[in-house]
């Protein structure tokens, strides 16, 4: 196995609405969708496109809900295998607003998500993969226990999303800590200066050894790769957005695939800065990512000099 992700598997429920409503005011969706989601089932997803061979740990109910996400997962290539259902729980539900600006609010309901608690079943079921990726919609105490059961041949990779004040904890037993830049100023104290000095000098604050790296992903301004030999700014993709939803995850994806398969931390960022450009021209989270044969065309045109969306 090439990539292990352990996270959440949520059923999305998509509304679009033409703005957003602020506090107490009702608005009406133009049009309401399901999709698969969760940070986990997207990211497992986006590496799996991105040509990577990708276990999948989590937990769903013994609802239609979860036999559906399952069944799209393994039609996507991701391996469930160790995808725990649990009887005495629904599976997990996110509620998404989308306006027409591409903008989105979400609400969560982890529901089966906080099922997983054992954490020695759960560090059995990872294995020996070449990247382990975790994000923060699991209990942390699990995700910690993710973290110390790799071995030394083991690249770990923590996607601190949603930021969440206890999470700090988790950082140091990471080797590649990829946040934006709302994670950022929430690790770093409230980071008010936003200038790419600014930037790096938080993100490492945020790193605690030798070898740590840090990739600060930010929207229409591009990525920012921060480790020991300098700083890397990736510049951005440009397209036109139609759903920001899960853009994110599709980049952690990628670059978990790009690192299992060999390539250098900057090229794998780079290949994943164009694979969630593509996954926002698309509706959906998972349903939305780009295959690794999407990405290296868009690349090839982006090198030629025409456009690529």
């Amino acid at each position: 196995m090439s990539v292990c992700v352990i996270g959440s598997l949520n059923l999305d429920l998509v509304s679009r609405v033409h703005a957003l409503p602020r506090p107490g005011e009702t608005v009406l969706a133009t049009a309401v969708t399901r999709h698969v989601g969760g940070k986990g089932a997207n990211q497992a997803v986006a590496a799996a496109r991105a040509g990577a061979s990708t276990r999948l740990l989590g937990c769903v109910g013994e609802d239609d809900d979860g036999v559906w996400l399952l069944a799209y997962l393994a039609r996507a290539g991701v391996d469930t295998s160790a995808v725990v259902a649990d009887p005495a729980m629904a599976t997990g539900q996110a509620f998404i607003t989308i306006d027409a600006a591409s903008e989105n609010t979400i609400v969560v309901s982890g529901g089966a998500n906080a099922a997983w608690r054992g954490p020695t079943a759960m560090a059995a079921a990872i294995g020996a993969p070449r990247v382990l990726l975790a994000q923060l919609e699991l209990d942390l105490d699990v995700i910690a226990a993710a973290l110390g059961s790799c071995g030394p041949d083991t690249l770990r990779i923590v996607n601190a999303a949603p930021a969440t004040p206890n999470a700090a904890a988790l950082i140091p037993a990471c080797d590649v800590l990829i946040v934006n830049e709302t994670e950022l100023s929430a690790y770093a104290s409230g980071l008010k200066a936003e200038s790419p000095d600014a930037f790096e000098a938080a993100a490492r604050r945020l790193l605690t050894r030798p070898g740590q790296s840090a990739i600060v992903t930010l929207g229409g301004a591009g990525v920012m790769v921060i480790d020991g030999d300098g700083v890397t700014h990736i510049p951005p993709h440009p397209v036109t957005a139609v759903d920001t939803v899960g853009a994110g995850d599709c980049f952690c994806g990628f670059v978990a695939a790009g690192l299992a398969q060999g390539r250098s931390l900057i090229d794998a960022a780079g290949h994943a800065n164009i694979a969630a450009a593509l996954a926002v021209t698309r509706p959906g989270a998972a349903e939305a990512m780009p295959t690794l044969a999407e990405v290296t065309a868009a690349l090839t045109l982006s090198a030629c000099g025409r456009p690529s969306a």
